[in-house]
């Protein structure tokens, strides 16, 4: 006489015994704690670029000083517009059994979030550089700070992408996770 078995077989690919929802809520889980660690920075930014225009200093600014002072707000702000979207989508889509396309959309916003906060942190070191040495340091240290974040935060983990995709095409298939 067999005994039944009420286990469900694996059906994860990358080696973890976990069922399709189990794997659903630990990548839910994983995108939650990407997106706190995220949306604390995004906190400390704009509470400082919505204080910044009531220092007596902030009239003195050029008017260069005041579109990057500007168009840094704007980019932080769309920002944290993008990395909070994914926490009220699941509290108004909670229970409809949304899983996948609450992580598909929560990727999709935060990466583009990321773009956006990459953009703010480069506005922020540009406009205090331009502040504290001038034009010539505001331009390097925009630079700088461009191709820092841009590599380390995109060029690296897509680089990586790419050659784990060469090395195992059955990646490339894969969605979120």
């Amino acid at each position: 006489m067999s005994v039944p078995t009420t286990a469900t077989p694996p059906t994860s690919d990358d080696g973890r015994d976990e069922t399709p929802l189990e794997q659903l809520d630990r990548n839910t889980i994983e995108l939650l704690n990407e997106l706190r660690v995220a949306g604390t920075g995004i906190q400390v930014l704009l509470a400082f670029l919505l204080v910044a225009p009531f220092d007596t200093r902030f009239t003195t600014l050029s008017a260069f000083e005041r579109y990057d002072y500007f168009v840094t707000l704007v980019c932080i702000a769309i920002a944290a517009a993008l990395l909070i979207a994914p926490s009220i989508h699941h509290r108004i889509l909670f229970r409809h059994r949304q899983k996948p396309y609450l992580l598909r959309v929560g990727n999709q916003t935060m990466i583009v979030g990321m773009v956006f906060l990459a953009a703010g942190l480069t506005g922020i070191l540009v406009l205090i550089s331009d502040l504290m040495f001038g034009g010539t340091a505001a331009a390097v240290a925009g630079i700088i700070a461009g191709v820092a974040l841009g590599g380390l935060w995109f060029a690296l983990p897509i680089s990586r992408r790419y050659e784990a995709e060469e090395a195992d095409p059955s990646l490339q298939r894969r969605g979120t996770g």
